[in-house]
């Protein structure tokens, strides 16, 4: 069964000083590559302003994508699909996406995240800072979801480019410079394959 209505994928991220901001940028001109409608949406900021502060590029980072709107649960139950992006903490999520994901009870249980296609990426200050470890940690909560998860495997030659993760594309923190162009390719073919998961099923729930 086919439906006219075009594919939906929300990316939902928290990025502090900007990369994983400029990973979620690339992951959703990847899905909309595909024809899906794609929304960007950051977590709310949770940190104190003496702490955003303590660090020049945390607070320019937060003025400069002020106008990216904030995730609300009408994007998840809108979305066929989500793909979330987070920092590393000490092998985790960071608060602010854990926050939102706790609030996301009601939608769990009213069957709103149910058969939704899922997937993750990331980064971290050094190369074995936790990516993994927090690429796991979210996809722990997309099996509680009921959520059909999306890896990017090495389904593309550009995942082994940007650092071979197959959990879902991750980065190492460039202190201050553009993320390298190998790991915005892995993120781009990740937001196209999950948009083209999506589109699949939306298909089969139509």
């Amino acid at each position: 069964m086919t439906s006219s209505v075009q594919t939906r994928l929300t990316v939902l991220y928290y990025s502090s000083t900007g990369g994983t901001h400029a990973m979620a940028e690339a992951v959703a001109a990847g899905a909309a590559s595909t024809g899906a409608e794609v929304r960007l949406r950051r977590a709310a900021e949770l940190a104190p302003e003496a702490a955003i502060d303590s660090m020049p590029a945390w607070r320019a980072h937060l003025e400069a994508t002020r106008d990216v709107p904030e995730i609300t649960h009408a994007d998840m139950e809108w979305a066929d699909g989500f793909v979330i992006g987070t920092p590393t903490r000490f092998g985790l999520p960071a608060a602010q996406i854990k926050q939102f994901i706790d609030s996301c009870g009601g939608l769990w249980m009213a069957g709103h995240l149910t058969d939704k296609v899922a997937s993750a990426f990331g980064g971290a200050g050094n190369a074995h800072g936790g990516q993994e470890a927090t690429l796991l940690a979210l996809q722990t909560v997309f099996y509680h979801w009921g959520a059909i998860l999306v890896p990017p495997g090495y389904t593309d030659p550009s995942i082994h480019a940007a650092g071979g993760n197959p959990y879902g594309t991750s980065f190492t923190d460039p202190r201050g410079a553009a993320l390298p162009e190998p790991v915005l390719q892995a993120a781009r073919h990740q937001g196209a394959r999950t948009a083209r998961w999506a589109a699949l099923a939306r298909q089969m729930r139509a």
